[in-house]
């Protein structure tokens, strides 16, 4: 996005706008990547993304939530998690207290996978983080989430623009959003 740098805050802003894009750039190659290595395409990476995000959450995710995040038809979804299933990514499993919901997880093939190729991202990661103090670490994740909130506000808009039915956003509040039991 094209910024005024007339002054100090909005070179500032202008720099962590475009820090943020070639982030984002450099986040979808390294996942593209992922995904060409394993046979995946980009909706499998997305899938396997909200699994992720979901048990590190502690609220593992339903195929009819995935299929509202992903923005697919049920069909799509049973298709998407029988062939990650089959390819040793994910595991379905049946919610203890109600056996007609299912839960997705990252199977241990899966995971192990994710975890060599994604390993050496992290480490990169947490000697980055290691040089902020923790008050630091604390004003980027505000920012960070307040991102994140502001882009699926955008992407749940432009998805209305064009006439696709209102999501759940990911990583929403469940008690606030509602849960279906799938």
């Amino acid at each position: 996005m094209y910024r005024r740098r007339d002054d100090r805050r909005g070179q500032m802003i202008a720099d962590i706008t475009n820090d943020l894009r070639r982030y984002s750039v450099d986040a979808q190659h390294v996942g593209h990547a992922f995904a060409g290595l394993h046979g995946l395409n980009v909706t499998d990476l997305h899938a396997l993304i909200a699994v992720m995000d979901a048990e590190l959450v502690g609220d593992p995710i339903t195929p009819g939530r995935l299929g509202e995040q992903l923005n697919l038809s049920s069909g799509s979804v049973t298709a998407l998690i029988d062939r990650l299933e089959r390819a040793g990514h994910i595991r379905r499993d049946r919610d203890t207290a109600d056996r007609r919901k299912v839960f997705l997880h990252y199977a241990d093939q899966g995971a192990a996978v994710a975890r060599s190729f994604f390993g050496p991202l992290g480490r990169r990661t947490d000697e980055v983080m290691a040089r902020f103090s923790d008050e630091e670490l604390a004003v980027v994740h505000r920012f960070m989430a307040e991102m994140v909130v502001s882009m699926r506000e955008h992407r749940d808009a432009v998805r209305a623009a064009r006439g696709e039915p209102a999501r759940r956003a990911a990583g929403a509040d469940p008690a606030a959003a509602g849960s279906p039991a799938d």
